[in-house]
């Protein structure tokens, strides 16, 4: 099973390293100083109080490593369109690509059904480049779980959590998934596949829609922000504004809001990935997250008051920084 992991940061890094202890043939697309640590010194992860040193074929060119069975991806949602063509360099008639990103996924209404089938989704796939030149028909969803961080160029932490949901957008438990969810588990992660792999998205994306731009725009940790009786209602309007789209698209929602929040309560004094980026100097994931949520909003005819004045809070947020 030849298999690169497209983007190999803090969670790529986990991927990579743990698949290649499997037994799976493995390579990595990275760039900058990570990339030169991991091509002179291997892929250090730190992992349960073990060290483990592996060495990955990594490049910066995905032209050099050929085609593969599956393509990975690792990236922030923002960074893909930029790396679409490059994508499809690895891509055989086979070959399926894991959209391993956070957020609506681009390939959301592939195999849907109902009125809205085949909708490319503009602001997370503008001009619908991922769905013409990689083609929907290659898109395994995965919802990812791990907490990793990128300690020092070339070393990866892993902080917690060991699942990975897969899933095809039809609902069919396919022999491409199964395999795939085989070797994820014989790499020591739990990979359940689904078939409502949307649900998944949904209950990812509920806290993701609110937790991330309100402590973006406050500072707030998630513990802080869900005690917070202010912060916890503002939170909670905008999830049940998210609900009520997933729920016009056919969503399940499997937990109740509240214990929803008390979930990200129990987390502690974390940072959102938002808050993290902000603070670095890099992207927020504002797109996928967010304007993703309002655009399917638009679509379906649900309103976001709430949604809509945070994003535009948000956005002059990250136009400020």
């Amino acid at each position: 099973m030849k298999i690169c992991i497209y983007g190999a940061g803090a969670i790529g890094g986990l991927l990579g390293v743990k698949l290649a202890l499997a037994g799976a043939e493995v390579s990595m697309v990275a760039r900058g100083p990570h990339l030169s640590a991991m091509q002179a010194s291997g892929v250090t992860l730190i992992s349960n109080g073990e060290t483990m040193v592996c060495d990955i074929p990594c490049v910066a060119d995905p032209a050099e490593l050929g085609v593969h069975d599956y393509i990975i991806v690792t990236l922030k949602a923002h960074s893909v369109k930029a790396v679409v063509d490059n994508l499809a360099t690895m891509c055989g008639p086979s070959t399926a690509i894991v959209s391993a990103v956070n957020g609506i996924p681009w390939w959301y209404f592939h195999r849907l059904g109902g009125g809205f089938e085949e909708q490319p989704i503009d602001c997370v796939d503008p001009g619908a480049s991922q769905w013409n030149v990689l083609t929907p028909e290659r898109a395994i969803g995965c919802i990812v779980y791990p907490a990793c961080e990128v300690r020092k160029p070339g070393v990866i932490e892993h902080l917690k959590g060991d699942r990975f949901t897969l899933g095809e957008p039809s609902g069919e438990k396919t022999e491409r998934v199964n395999r795939l969810a085989a070797m994820l588990r014989e790499a020591g992660f739990k990979a359940p596949v689904k078939t409502r792999i949307r649900d998944e998205v949904w209950i990812k994306l509920w806290g993701n829609v609110a937790f991330n731009p309100i402590s973006a725009l406050t500072g707030a940790t998630l513990v802080a922000l869900c005690e917070d009786p202010g912060t916890r209602a503002l939170a909670r309007k905008m999830m049940l504004e998210a609900q009520a789209i997933g729920e016009r698209l056919g969503a399940r929602f499997a937990i109740d809001i509240d214990k929803r929040i008390d979930a990200a309560a129990a987390v502690g004094e974390h940072k959102t990935s938002m808050l993290q980026d902000l603070e670095n100097g890099r992207t927020m994931e504002i797109d996928a997250l967010v304007t993703s949520v309002q655009e399917l909003g638009q679509l379906v005819n649900s309103p976001t008051p709430t949604i809509d004045i945070v994003l535009d809070l948000l956005t002059a947020r990250a136009r400020c920084w």
